[in-house]
């Protein structure tokens, strides 16, 4: 039994509209609509790969969803679904970064901005949880986890850094204790008997995800002339010390630089778009940030984000017409950060799949995704306190972001409520909140 391209393509598209709440809340939606309900992949087929795609520099979710894409239906299969979880945001980032910029910021816009900023950090918190239930199943890789939160909490140690030394003490732990690094489900995990999944525990890996020199090179041929021929094209037109091939060779770099997916991504193009190349504003950066957290698709498309304002703005004197130069911006930034993704999971998918059930590779693994778990929980975190407290340290404390924290925390944990309906209501309190002051005011 297998699922038709085009009834795949359908749900990819679907995924593209509706996949808000950031890497971890996609994730989680990954999991519960082929996992748990459609049955397309196993539960450890699906954690075998996001553990890989995990130790990707780029956005995990979208390669996630490449990587799943390609294992049932080939390379066309992984490229079109990853393209379709990408395109849409694309189109309204662009959308949203004219508008942003014609007609300025509107206060029930900020409102919404509000609304939704708490929202998230219970999103993030609740997706430590939810995958640290799912594969945190002894002390060890509590310890793990607890003790990569603490590094980075404490020490602020890089988060390459905290990967490889999981990945160490994994590969040691899986020779030594391998009971403790075994791919296993939660021993008191309530989970469903939903049947066999299509891509099962013990399906044979398919034929063209088996590891074949020629495909290899052939695949690696492709990619270097995608990045070639796009970005020659673009010295040839603008020279190259211009904007576009500085943008596309910057998040080149990005996307082959960051670890640790698109929360790791930010600071990067945070200091080189703002502090180094200065396309726009920190203030625009961060209106940028709630912009990429609130439309659908990966949260790194706030380079779309980025690459649209560069544009507009450099041609924003002299030309009648700046809108499609932040199109090229936009496409630019988006063409050159996604494409090492696709690389990684047509070259590097083969060798993975060879190694589902392999103890001496899956257990660095498993200690890494119990690392992560500390990671997004740090993030989580971060967010609270830039959220809590606006203003620093020492300055008032906002009061009504944790209530609207803690009903959307209710609203997850409690009510098992979807990220898309939690993201609304917090988006009207946020507007209930603004109303109620202006009409008090």
């Amino acid at each position: 039994m297998s699922i038709p391209l085009s009834e795949a393509l359908k749900f990819w598209a679907k995924l593209g509209f509706i996949s808000f709440g950031g890497p971890a809340g996609q994730i989680a939606v990954l999991h519960q609509e082929l996992v748990e309900k459609r049955r397309w992949i196993s539960e450890r087929r699906f954690l075998h790969a996001l553990n890989y795609c995990m130790l990707l520099p780029g956005p995990e979710a979208q390669q996630l969803v490449t990587y799943i894409g390609w294992l049932m239906h080939r390379s066309w299969g992984g490229i079109l679904a990853g393209t379709l979880f990408v395109l849409p945001s694309l189109l309204i980032l662009i959308a949203l970064s004219w508008i942003y910029l014609t007609f300025g910021q509107v206060p029930w816009i900020a409102a919404i901005f509000f609304g939704i900023k708490p929202a998230v950090v219970a999103i993030v918190l609740h997706a430590a949880v939810r995958i640290g239930k799912r594969t945190i199943h002894n002390n060890a890789l509590k310890w793990i986890a607890l003790t990569s939160f603490l590094a980075i909490f404490i020490l602020n140690l890089a988060f390459p850094i905290i990967i490889m030394i999981a990945a160490a003490i994994g590969y040691w732990g899986g020779k030594r204790y391998p009971e403790y690094f075994e791919q296993t489900l939660h021993a008191n995990s309530k989970e469903k008997n939903y049947g066999g999944a299509i891509i099962d525990d013990n399906t044979p890996t398919p034929l063209h995800a088996q590891f074949n020199l020629q495909r290899t090179i052939r695949h690696s041929a492709i990619a270097l002339t995608c990045w070639l021929l796009p970005i020659a094209v673009l010295i040839t037109i603008f020279g190259w010390k211009t904007l576009y091939p500085q943008i596309a060779w910057f998040f080149t770099k990005a996307a082959l630089l960051t670890f640790g997916g698109a929360y790791a991504v930010l600071p990067y193009v945070y200091q080189g778009a703002v502090d180094h190349f200065h396309w726009l504003s920190a203030n625009q950066m961060i209106d940028g940030l709630a912009l990429g957290e609130t439309t659908p698709g990966p949260l790194i498309m706030v380079v779309a984000f980025v690459g649209y304002l560069a544009g507009h703005i450099q041609h924003l004197i002299g030309s009648s017409n700046p809108f499609w130069f932040g199109v090229l911006g936009a496409c630019v930034a988006t063409w050159f950060t996604f494409l090492p993704s696709f690389f990684f999971i047509l070259v590097g998918g083969p060798l993975i799949e060879s190694t589902h059930g392999k103890l001496g590779f899956t257990a660095p693994l498993t200690a890494i995704t119990a690392a992560v778990v500390g990671v997004i929980a740090n993030l989580g975190l971060f967010f609270a306190y830039h959220v809590f407290l606006p203003s620093g340290l020492g300055a008032s404390i906002s009061w009504i972001s944790i209530i609207i924290c803690g009903l959307a925390g209710l609203a997850l944990f409690k009510f098992q409520k979807g990220v898309m309906t939690v993201l609304g209501g917090s988006a009207l309190a946020g507007l209930l909140v603004y109303l109620i002051t202006v009409l008090m005011g």
